[in-house]
């Protein structure tokens, strides 16, 4: 089973690192287009669905199949400082995931709770944390 809950792991990290990248680009679109309804209406249903069809799911599958990964094979993963390190960057991938989704509602209820600017920069986030991740995971480097 350990072979399918990795391979299912991997499909929901791919769905959510890519949620995670286009959401806060959704809402940079409707913080710039404040003032014309029919565009807002159009990212508010956007955002709305990337957030319940991709990211809410995606990030409960990653954690499931990690912990299922986890619990057959607690003995190995326990004693590796790789992955300790991973999960610091799931958790906090997942604390970034909620805050995303708190300047979503606040976004929709007409608030601009964060520049455009600071959030394009902030949509690097999830591709950093990606990387360090991958290479906590594959190059093992401690």
């Amino acid at each position: 089973m350990f072979e399918w809950f990795r391979a299912i792991h991997i499909i929901g990290v791919i769905a959510w690192m890519a949620g995670l990248m286009i959401y806060p680009r959704l809402l940079v679109y409707r913080l710039e287009a404040q003032g014309d309804a029919r565009f807002e209406a159009a990212m508010d249903k956007a955002a709305g669905s990337t957030r319940k069809i991709i990211l809410n799911p995606t990030m409960i599958i990653v954690w499931l199949m990690g912990l299922a990964m986890l619990g057959d094979n607690w003995e190995f993963y326990v004693t590796q400082v790789w992955f300790w390190g991973k999960i610091l960057l799931v958790v906090g991938l997942s604390g970034f995931h909620g805050y995303l989704l708190g300047l979503g509602r606040k976004v929709a209820a007409g608030e601009r709770p964060i520049e455009s600017r600071k959030l394009r920069m902030m949509n690097e986030i999830p591709m950093i944390v990606a990387i360090l991740a991958v290479i906590l995971v594959v190059v093992q480097p401690f």
